[in-house]
């Protein structure tokens, strides 16, 4: 009995020292000073859904009331076909209907830059602020690239953040243009975004 017992004490201490070890870690994963862990209920995050949002986006490029101005530029962007390098800054109104008169929903701000040489790939970094409905003060962030001439862009726009309703959200946004002036470079873009979200 004695020799069982010698051997039994070492798994023993090894057993109570790993779970000693492990509530510790526990304990200390809950609070450290400055971070808690919460249930996501507190926040009222109880049931996830998914959500569709249509709408058309415009850039308005030129004119007396542009949205979208041109802020930096490297030494080649003008010659360049794709005009890599460009950097632009946008406030484009976001409409329920493709027409530039139709009800205001929201707004797309931020930048889009062409980040490619060989096709017109923009790198687009946008808050989409809803300014209508149940969604009116509530956002999307919109961070990705746009393959202007894909004719529907999808996997390259990822949403990936969002304010107010859309807290803790995640999805995509699948776009494809609607009309391009090319003598204007007016561009009205179709935009159905899926999102989970709570």
């Amino acid at each position: 009995m004695p020799e069982t017992f010698s051997k039994l004490l070492p798994c023993t201490f090894f057993f109570l020292f790993t779970l000693l070890f492990l509530s510790i870690n526990l304990a200390s994963a809950k609070s450290n000073g400055f971070s808690n862990v919460l249930s996501p209920k507190k926040l009222g995050l109880e049931r996830e859904k998914l959500g569709h949002l249509h709408f058309y986006f415009h850039d308005i490029v030129s004119g007396r009331n542009p949205t979208a101005i041109r802020v930096a530029s490297a030494a080649m962007t003008n010659k360049s076909e794709t005009i890599f390098g460009a950097v632009v800054m946008v406030d484009d109104p976001l409409t329920e209907a493709p027409e530039r008169n139709s009800k205001l929903v929201g707004k797309a701000q931020g930048i889009y830059t062409s980040a490619a040489q060989d096709e017109v790939g923009l790198l687009m970094v946008m808050n989409l602020a809803f300014m209508e409905g149940k969604y009116n003060g509530s956002s999307l962030s919109l961070l990705g690239c746009n393959c202007v001439f894909s004719t529907v862009r999808e996997m390259e726009m990822p949403i990936v953040g969002g304010s107010g309703l859309f807290r803790f959200v995640r999805g995509y946004a699948q776009t494809k243009t609607h009309t391009f002036d090319l003598k204007t470079g007016y561009a009205v873009v179709e935009y159905n975004i899926y999102v989970f979200h709570y």
